[in-house]
């Protein structure tokens, strides 16, 4: 049965459909007969306890520069789709949240990917601290003497932003580093938030995987090289993809968070996986697909609908 499908996304007509994942998941809708229609996260109204949103009907192609032919602008009711897609990237700030709040009303009966009330209570970087076992030594604070005395423990720290995205702001810093109080106060500057300390994975120069799991059943992996001299290897920040084999360490990793990724209704989620530790489960917009596809022939995008139809199917 072809279904409704709203996709909340950033702007659609700047993406880069070589490398999009929220593209293909759309590509791979069409092909199965779905209806596609666009909309952004500041368009979300809720009166009287229902949610509109102001967007586009929309078909795609991947042609690059015009991979979108779209509609006029209307105004739907949300209810009134069969699947809605949370497809905005990060931050994961107060707007983040409080769209989660505006879906929550509408789900289950509308299906949203992933749950909204468990991207909300499942922050990518606080969610992995339920793992503890699998992650390496990490500290998320805001307190500046509990970030010296873990330095103190653990020498070679990286220092994250809590909630930014694709590697921004991520640091390293030495045993004898000078700069870290110049570090945080910037940190604090720019954000309330406290910051993550982890321990330095040296691993990293050989790679970061993101491993994709659909309704909690790994799918496949890529794994993404830092430039030379990076720490980094995001591939907003130039980190390079190339194919990789999962591992019996990642797949023990996927065995033990991949039922709770399944009672959270949280189907497409995107782990990471350095030197055998597991340091983040990106569960609002991850990515990776594309690459997936390209060096696997794994279709995750596909994967997921395939899962989609049997839910919607079965209610």
């Amino acid at each position: 049965m072809p279904l409704k499908v709203a996709v909340q996304m950033d702007p659609i007509e700047g993406i880069n459909i070589e490398g999009d994942t929220t593209f293909l998941m759309m590509e791979r809708a069409q092909e199965r007969g779905h209806s596609l229609f666009v909309y952004l996260t500041e368009s979300l109204a809720m009166e009287d306890g229902r949610v509109f949103a102001r967007g586009r009907e929309v078909t795609v192609r991947r042609v690059k520069g015009d991979h979108a032919r779209l509609g006029e602008f209307r105004r739907v009711e949300l209810s009134d789709f069969d699947v809605v897609l949370m497809r905005q990237d990060p931050p994961y700030d107060m707007r983040y949240i409080d769209a989660t709040f505006f879906l929550e009303t509408i789900h289950p009966k509308t299906l949203v990917v992933n749950n909204p009330a468990e991207v909300r209570s499942a922050p990518e970087k606080i969610f992995v601290t339920r793992f503890p076992d699998l992650q390496p030594p990490t500290l998320i604070t805001w307190d500046r003497e509990a970030i010296a005395e873990f330095r103190a423990r653990h020498g070679d720290v990286v220092i994250k932003p809590l909630n930014a995205k694709g590697g921004s702001g991520v640091t390293r810093h030495l045993a004898d580093d000078p700069n870290v109080s110049a570090i945080l106060e910037l940190h604090a500057d720019l954000s309330q938030e406290p910051v993550i300390v982890q321990k330095f994975l040296p691993a990293v120069s050989q790679g970061d995987k993101r491993i994709l799991l659909v309704d909690g059943e790994v799918v496949g992996a890529i794994n993404r090289i830092p430039q030379k001299g990076q720490i980094r290897s995001n591939m907003a920040v130039g980190g390079k993809p190339e194919p990789v084999e999962l591992s019996a360490r990642d797949r023990e990793i996927c065995a033990a968070i991949g039922p709770e990724l399944r009672a959270r209704g949280l189907m497409f989620v995107g782990i990471d996986v350095i030197g055998g530790y597991l340091t983040e489960v990106n569960v609002t917009s991850p990515t990776g697909a594309v690459s997936l596809k390209a060096f696997t022939g794994i279709d995750a995008a596909e994967l997921m609908w395939e899962r989609i139809e049997a839910l919607r199917s079965r209610r």
